[in-house]
């Protein structure tokens, strides 16, 4: 399919401000930072959401009437993730206001107070749900159209969450190294790297080797016949062939996801091996710096998923 770079921005930077959402709630819930840096994450991750979100609109024939796609929540995964999108803003206000208002409010104590537990506990649970949740709907979106193959592989929903907890972790641990949590952060990093790494592999190996679901005979109606084409059924191009017959050379795609793999995974796993083996290391920049390879090679780990999609239509042209 033609990558459209309005979904993949949308689908890139809001799985980051989803990721560090799910990573902040936990993070407040289980007191690793204080309100200062429980606050600057909430703000780095609505502005990537917020973003993210936009951007989507770019892709949409009528921006204006966006608002309609809510409306299908009980049968549209688009629907559900707009619905979702949207609800998870309010906890994660919510625990904006009760980090900035201890902040305000400090006197050289810069930690949630004891006697917030409670609404703590109940803002991070309906924080991290929503922002997992929104993450797997935005994946079920693509994983549940059956005439595009590549995109009902098993591995498309947990690798879009993993590359939401990835970027978004990185970037809650760059946040959040004054707090003294690089060390754990840089172990879970590097252990998702390695799983992304290994469940993109396996995608892609499958996506190579196993064929389409159906044959140009059936498209054109004449199943079990050998069909071949000596002339296209139309006389120019249409939105068709402009967005389902996108074709990347195998070359070229085989070098694109050499260069995702280094930078969503190699690299940022190299970058978070002095943070995890060097306790006394600054481990701000290293985790920022991981954490900017990972959502740049989630970018091209994201238009080559858009643009290796084959859309079984394009059997019939």
């Amino acid at each position: 399919m033609h990558p459209a770079f309005s979904v993949i921005f949308f689908t890139t930077l809001s799985g980051a401000g989803y990721g560090l959402l799910a990573w902040t709630a936990l993070a407040a819930m289980l007191r690793w930072a204080g309100a200062q840096s429980l606050l600057a994450c909430v703000v780095l991750a609505l502005v990537l959401v917020t973003v993210g979100l936009l951007s989507s609109t770019a892709h949409l024939g009528k921006p204006q009437r966006a608002w309609r796609a809510f409306s299908q929540w009980r049968t549209s995964w688009l629907s559900r993730e707009g619905v979702l999108a949207l609800a998870t803003y309010v906890p994660a206000l919510a625990l904006a206001a009760l980090a900035a208002v201890t902040v305000f409010a400090a006197h050289g104590d810069d930690s949630l107070p004891r006697g917030w537990s409670g609404a703590i506990i109940a803002t991070g649970v309906l924080l991290l749900l929503g922002a997992l949740a929104t993450v797997a709907c935005t994946a079920m979106i693509y994983a549940s159209l059956k005439p595009i193959p590549a995109w009902r592989h098993p591995a498309v929903v947990p690798v879009y969450l993993l590359f939401a907890l990835l970027t978004g972790g990185l970037l809650c641990g760059a946040l959040l190294a004054r707090d003294g949590i690089g060390n754990g952060v840089a172990i879970a990093g590097i252990a998702a790297a390695i799983v992304l790494a290994v469940l993109k592999s396996r995608y892609w190996r499958d996506i190579d080797t196993t064929p389409l679901t159906v044959t140009r005979a059936d498209a054109v109606g004449l199943p079990g016949r050998d069909v071949s084409v000596f002339e296209r059924p139309h006389t120019e191009a249409n939105y068709l062939t402009r967005e389902m017959g996108f074709v990347v050379a195998r070359k070229h795609a085989r070098r694109l996801r050499q260069v995702a793999l280094a930078l969503f995974a190699i690299l940022p796993a190299l970058l978070l091996v002095p943070v995890w083996l060097f306790v006394h290391v600054d481990a701000a920049p290293w985790l920022l710096a991981a954490a900017l390879s990972a959502l740049i090679g989630a970018l091209v780990e994201r238009w080559l998923f858009f643009a290796q999609a084959r859309h079984l239509v394009t059997l019939y042209y």
